[in-house]
């Protein structure tokens, strides 16, 4: 699930909010090939197209973040009222900007991705914290690398060691990477970059700016 937002305890100084993205339900679909003479006859001669195709279906990674586009940032001091969550938002995203440079760099903050390795929540599932910038091309069509934050938080799987936490982390990297070039087919980059616009428009015909402030 992909949104965009901002700091959650300076929502009043950035807030924008954007309708969460959903990846479509997952299915379970088991097939053992050269089996049907154990099926009832009505079941025989069904249309293996009306059977979901795993592979075009399910959730497989859950996953969902905050998406700050670098180039609508157009001041990084802090406010004195700030909190210290806050605080360190800004000076992270002004690390990013120094860093990565303001075009085609996106900050993903708050973001969650969920693994589950068994059908059950409460055995196998794994949950890693990411923080940090994704790039993408000239064109904004597609994720070209990524620069994250990436630490487990959670997870209820007893037999989890070492590799198998660093080969996850490797997994939330190409995740995180897949799941922008989905938000940004879904359109939600598109209209995240129009209502920065249109808020920037409203804030210069004021005589102020928005900045990190929204």
């Amino acid at each position: 699930m992909a949104k965009f937002g901002g700091g959650r305890d300076d929502a009043n100084r950035l807030d924008f909010s954007q309708p969460s993205v959903s990846p479509p339900e997952g299915r379970v679909h088991i097939f053992f090939p050269d089996q049907s003479r154990y099926l009832p006859p009505a079941m025989r001669n069904m249309n293996p197209a009306s059977t979901p195709d795993p592979a075009k279906s399910g959730q497989w990674v859950e996953i969902e973040f905050d998406c700050l586009p670098l180039r609508s940032v157009t001041r990084t001091d802090i406010p004195v009222d700030a909190s210290p969550t806050y605080e360190q938002f800004v000076l992270k995203v002004k690390a990013a900007l120094e860093k990565h440079g303001a075009h085609n760099a996106y900050y993903l903050s708050h973001g969650s991705c969920r693994f589950h390795l068994t059908n059950e929540p409460l055995r196998g599932m794994v949950r890693y914290a990411v923080e940090g910038v994704l790039l993408t091309d000239l064109e904004d069509q597609k994720t070209i690398a990524c620069d994250l934050h990436i630490r487990l938080v959670e997870e209820t799987c007893p037999w989890l060691n070492e590799p198998i936490v660093e080969f996850l982390a490797e997994s939330v990297r190409q995740a995180m990477m897949v799941e922008f070039d989905r938000y940004i087919l879904a359109g939600d980059l598109e209209k995240t970059r129009q209502r920065i616009a249109k808020m920037q428009a409203d804030a210069d015909a004021q005589g102020g700016f928005i900045g990190m402030y929204l």
